[in-house]
């Protein structure tokens, strides 16, 4: 899959490589959007907590089942989405709005998912529900719903390429994901290929604090003076992220 404009396969590995708030910490330290914006709310959980981190590009699309489609089939609309794979700037992450309040029945089921995975895609997230969740882990595909229906309804795609409203976070397509068993973030394009780096020095940040209270020999002025240690380098890593010095 062409990857114009996004990141290499080598750096998306890169970054599954780090947990979802480790990635929103990083995100942080460029001060380049508010602290309470860029990632879903609770109402969306990770259905597979046991699997690595997902990281891919937003193929977005909006989901009814409520009542038939006007006509047609009640699949064609995942043509659309496999076809419109090819155009996004890395691998896909499958994102679905479910305009039926509340969800009627469920986005996706065993077929669905294996076809996705077959053309590319990392992962489906839903602001609906979900079913044939033993299936979905068998194939090792990561999904992210608002929860499980057993029955599909009247399932079909409405629009494919559009922006939708999942877990109170707009997500446009083409967006940056990154998603594991804590949730879901995008990740600005601006600041992508540096994240994987800040992971690994805010860790080695951290470890200053998580060292000294795994040490065995601690006391309140110990841990103040790790604490303040970390703090200093984490304090630098933003600068030296924000070009401050």
């Amino acid at each position: 899959m062409a990857t114009q404009g996004g990141l290499s396969a080598e750096a998306l590995a890169e970054l599954a490589k780090y947990d979802t708030p480790t990635v929103c910490n990083v995100i942080e330290l460029w001060n380049i959007r508010p602290r309470n914006t860029g990632y879903m709310d609770h109402s969306i959980g990770c259905c597979f907590p046991q699997f690595p981190p997902m990281v891919g590009y937003a193929l977005t699309s909006t989901f009814r089942s409520m009542a038939p489609p006007s006509g047609g089939d009640v699949y064609a609309g995942m043509g659309q989405q496999v076809e419109a794979f090819a155009g996004l700037p890395g691998p896909p992450v499958v994102v679905f709005q479910d305009l039926d309040e509340p969800t009627a029945a469920a986005t996706f089921g065993e077929v669905m998912c294996t076809t996705y995975k077959t053309f590319g895609a990392q992962g489906l997230i839903t602001s609906g529900t979900g079913r044939d969740l033993d299936q979905v882990e068998a194939i090792q595909f990561p999904v992210f719903t608002a929860g499980t229906t057993c029955a599909h309804g009247y399932c079909h795609i409405l629009s494919v390429g559009v922006p939708v409203s999942v877990g109170g976070l707009t997500i446009y397509p083409g967006d940056l994901l990154h998603g594991d068993r804590n949730g879901v973030t995008t990740i600005p394009h601006e600041i992508a290929s540096e994240i994987a780096g800040a992971c690994r020095e805010l860790m080695a940040a951290e470890d200053i604090v998580l060292n000294y209270c795994r040490s065995g020999s601690v006391t309140a002025a110990g841990l103040t003076a790790a604490r303040d240690a970390c703090g200093a380098q984490v304090a630098d890593l933003g600068q030296r992220l924000r070009g401050e010095n």
